[in-house]
């Protein structure tokens, strides 16, 4: 189900699997509601390291204190990051790509944010055991886990039709809105 009302895009929480097009869709959509998105990327590894990660409790502690902002738009793959976020989401964005498409996404973006040949190795075997990793919030267990006990206003994006559709539906939604005023 997609958001209805304008003030469900109040704080939005995405997340999925690696290459599943997050970051894409976090752009498209703070376009629109006039927000810049926050990666948690951005906040769980070291700057122009990527795969030297910060320490968890102060990462934790960098997110929940983001969220305490009356509006945001936040993605990322971290379950456990999204575990402090969830009580002041007003929707969550679930996007679950077949593992194929979501490492041939990440290759053709190629290597970022100073991450290395071997890490971007392990990136795409990451993606690949998506649906087979087990005790793990960056898992598809764990983001079904977490979309599941989430009581709010809440989309799962299964293919790039949804997601382009979820982006219209906004573009929409905020169009409209701004006719009012």
């Amino acid at each position: 189900m997609f958001p209805v009302q304008e003030e469900q895009l109040q704080r939005i929480l995405i997340f999925g699997n690696a290459g599943t097009g997050k970051s894409w869709l976090a752009r498209q959509i703070g376009v629109l509601i006039g927000r810049t998105a926050i990666h948690l990327d951005d906040m769980r590894w070291v700057p122009g390291h990527y795969g030297v990660a910060r320490n968890n409790r102060l990462v934790f502690n960098k997110v929940v204190e983001a969220v305490q902002a009356e509006a945001w738009l936040m993605e990322g793959v971290y379950g456990w990051l999204a575990e402090g976020v969830l009580g002041r989401a007003t929707t969550l964005v679930w996007i679950d790509l077949p593992e194929d498409e979501c490492v041939a996404n990440v290759t053709a973006r190629g290597i970022q944010g100073g991450g290395s040949e071997e890490n971007f190795k392990e990136l795409v075997e990451w993606i690949k055991e998506y649906r087979r990793r087990e005790n793990s919030s960056t898992s598809y267990s764990g983001h079904q886990k977490l979309f599941n006990e989430y009581v709010g206003s809440k989309t799962l994006l299964a293919n790039r039709a949804e997601i382009a559709a979820f982006v219209e539906n906004i573009r929409a939604m905020t169009a409209y809105s701004r006719q009012e005023t």
